[in-house]
């Protein structure tokens, strides 16, 4: 059983997911593969990612290695109904519509749930806090879960401080193959082309809060510098703030920075970033975006009590009106807005998270008898096989080790 809003969108679905599939080598490699083996076969999927083309791509790279596929969004403004019905069309399981409410959003992904899933993609923990929460028998029959984000490696890694893991949990965000391509530069990417289209206002000139300096901030600083505004960074890790300044960032508490912005965006994965004391310190005209995995980053509830009047200024933009006469902007209602407003990472960034995720449950369904129920780097031999993939697909030749200096990086 599928959830679809239009099945006669497929078409245009297939469209998208063929055009990333082309710019997707790493993955069309580890499908051609296993699709011949059948890494898969005899075993149910469950994947709670973004639902737009590169996501269907990689359910399709599952199915066609043997899995049973259910799939939902992990945010309602992600999904794009014209993927969700190609899929479906493939005879995949599909819950998840544009748009939806919290209640049905969270419904869907119990019902992916329901498929009772050997194994696991998830994104923030969504699945696994709800497995935990609500289906704790569920987790004898599971193999073990890939987490995508920060986000949900935080909860990951509470749940496995209270001892409450119940299964094996592979930390992809962590490899290096994620966080230094997709975090730094998918992100840095995709955020700006999601703003861009929201606002379709320049960017030079203008003066930009990122609050956090994370790999995901450091991207989003790095192409707002790049596209000519005047970067202010705000963080409460001492040691993120430092690297900050000696990038050459101008680093400000929020109250202080927030009469200067033009813009701020969130991207610190914790609650009430901005919140109503912040809200008095804006100038006139300035605009909030989020690029953190859930909307809590900037605090809506505040923002929709303290104005005295909101509408919708555009599609992805709201226009607030403050005591006083004050306007704010909120983009993409505060959820993700590389996503809410655009397509997400680029493809050729997609390819090596994807890979790594298909890797990550490819050496679960090998290990989990092995394994211990915790949260798990991915195996160092995953990373590098995924990055020399990457490189002979561009074209890129790089030196080995001569036996040597293998010994010589061997010995004490």
């Amino acid at each position: 059983m599928s959830i679809i809003k239009d099945p006669g969108l497929a078409p245009e679905g297939a469209r998208k997911i063929n055009w990333v599939k082309r710019h997707m080598p790493v993955l069309r490699k580890l499908e051609a593969e296993n699709s011949r083996e059948q890494s898969f076969e005899g075993l149910k999927v469950a994947i709670c990612l973004h639902l737009e083309a590169k996501t269907a791509y990689l359910a399709q790279v599952f199915a066609r290695s043997g899995a049973e596929v259910a799939i939902a969004g992990s945010n309602p403004l992600s999904t794009q109904d014209a993927v969700a019905a190609a899929l479906a069309e493939e005879g995949m399981n599909v819950f998840a519509v544009h748009g939806a409410t919290e209640k049905k959003f969270k419904e869907h992904l119990r019902q992916v749930l329901k498929t009772e899933p050997d194994l696991i993609v998830d994104d923030g923990g969504d699945l696994v806090s709800i497995i935990h929460q609500e289906m704790p028998g569920l987790s004898k029959k599971i193999m073990g879960s890939a987490e995508e984000t920060t986000t949900g490696l935080i909860r990951l890694r509470s749940m496995e401080k209270e001892g409450v893991l119940s299964f094996p949990a592979v930390a992809v965000n962590d490899a290096f193959c994620k966080h230094l391509f997709d975090n730094r530069h998918g992100t840095g990417q995709s955020v700006w082309d999601g703003i861009m289209r929201a606002t379709n206002l320049v960017i030079a000139g203008k003066t930009v809060v990122v609050a956090g300096f994370g790999w995901c901030g450091k991207g989003v600083a790095l192409r707002a510098r790049g596209l000519g505004a005047r970067v202010i960074v705000t963080e409460v890790d001492p040691v993120k703030a430092l690297e900050a300044v000696m990038e050459g960032y101008e680093v400000r508490p929020l109250k202080e920075a927030a009469p200067l912005a033009d813009l701020v965006i969130t991207v610190a994965g914790v609650n009430r970033v901005v919140n109503r004391e912040h809200y008095s310190y804006l100038k006139d005209g300035a605009m909030l975006a989020n690029a953190g995995h859930f909307d809590v980053e900037i605090d809506k509830k505040d923002l929709y009590h303290y104005a005295d009047s909101y509408t919708q200024a555009q599609p992805n933009v709201e226009e607030f009106i403050l005591p006083g006469g004050k306007t704010l902007y909120l983009l993409a209602e505060g959820r993700l807005v590389n996503l809410a407003a655009a397509d997400g990472h680029p493809a050729e960034i997609m390819d090596l998270s994807f890979a790594l995720q298909f890797m990550a449950l490819k050496y679960l369904k090998e290990k989990h008898k092995q394994l211990p129920f915790s949260l798990l780097s991915v195996p160092p031999e995953i990373d590098s096989e995924i990055a020399r993939l990457k490189l002979q697909e561009m074209g890129v030749s790089i030196d080995t080790l001569m036996e040597e200096q293998k010994k010589y990086m061997e010995s004490w």
